[in-house]
């Protein structure tokens, strides 16, 4: 197996210039502690890692190897749920951020973080899914927990040419939902389309530069939103949410600040559903995964995702960074570079 001799990783090491990314030859011994060895075969890149390789303030502790998912096989067990051979998924849990991530061939880490891979899943859909679409499965069973169904009415997806976006509309509409596509990047219209959007809409379009009324709402719209954006966006989305209606926020690129009044809560009693997938508990991580594997078809996965090797992610994430592209990009660390 791979984990028996040397393997490559990407790392962050500080320098006299600031933190500089470089590939590693590194040995088992060299990976910190845990009772599950895995043979890393793919890895994606999200927004928080192109933010980490930007030296943004994801990571803290250097040296460090990013990558917030990872999808592989056992190599070696101490913990008795796990055997070698075994598929596995791993995302959040600090992975990537407070402890060494993804990036590499091998990785060590706690059996409590891992999730057996669904049945009907590769290891490479696994990781044209990771935290992406994780994160949009949560919105979804946020909205039907709050009794947004397919009749319910339309549900408004924000950002939604990114990994998160373009998953939740796959998963929606897979599930029966009218989805509308929310996105600021121009000419995506066909591909949002392609993944199951009933229409789309600009991100300048639905922002309006005017003030809700009085009462911070505006026409009853959206029957529920999946807002990857925040900021501006979220803002609005709350002043349309129809009554009864909820709006699962994952996201924040486009600004942290909430601008809103208690009248879409007292007068049309809307629910706002934070949705965090790092320290999500383990039984509804396999719940989602398991609903993931069955709605996500997987030749529609396979047309989403772009796969470089390892050598490639500082350039793909720089891509990233820069709203560039769309769907899903994975890391084969198999792949020669």
């Amino acid at each position: 197996m791979m984990s028996a001799s040397r393997f490559k990783a990407l790392m962050l090491k500080e320098t006299d210039d600031g933190v500089a990314p470089s590939i590693e030859w590194l040995g088992v011994d060299d990976l910190p502690d845990g009772d599950v060895v895995v043979d890393v075969h793919y890895s994606s890149i999200n927004y928080k890692d192109a933010m980490a390789l930007a030296n943004r303030g994801i990571i803290r502790t250097f040296p460090a190897i990013p990558g917030i998912d990872l999808a592989g096989v056992v190599a070696t067990s101490a913990d008795a749920r796990f055997r070698p051979g075994d598929p596995v998924v791993l995302t959040g849990w600090g992975l990537g951020e407070r402890r060494w991530g993804g990036f590499t061939q091998v990785e060590r880490v706690n059996a409590d973080w891992l999730v057996p891979l669904p049945p009907g899943l590769t290891l490479r859909q696994a990781m044209g899914i990771g935290t992406a679409g994780l994160t949009s499965m949560l919105c979804v069973l946020a909205l039907e927990h709050h009794d947004v169904r397919p009749a319910s009415g339309e549900i408004l997806v924000t950002g939604a040419s990114g990994g998160v976006g373009s998953l939740a509309i796959v998963i929606l509409s897979q599930l029966g939902y009218r989805v509308v596509a929310m996105t600021g990047r121009p000419g995506h219209d066909g591909y949002l389309k392609s993944l199951g959007a009933s229409r789309t809409i600009g991100r300048d379009d639905y922002v309006t530069p005017r003030k809700p009324g009085r009462h911070g709402m505006e026409p009853e719209l959206f029957a529920g939103v999946v807002d990857t954006v925040g900021g501006p966006v979220l803002s609005t989305a709350l002043a349309r949410l129809s009554y009864g209606g909820c709006v699962a926020v994952c996201g924040l690129v486009g600004g942290i600040e909430l601008e809103t009044t208690v009248f879409p809560f007292l007068l049309r009693g809307v629910t706002v559903a934070g949705i965090d997938s790092v320290r999500c508990p383990t039984p509804r991580r396999v719940e989602a995964w398991q609903r993931l594997a069955q709605c996500v078809p997987g030749a529609l996965l396979d047309g989403m995702i772009r796969e470089v090797p390892l050598e490639q992610v500082v350039d793909a994430a720089g891509e990233l960074a820069k709203g560039q592209g769309h769907g899903r990009t994975v890391v084969n660390l198999r792949a020669a570079p």
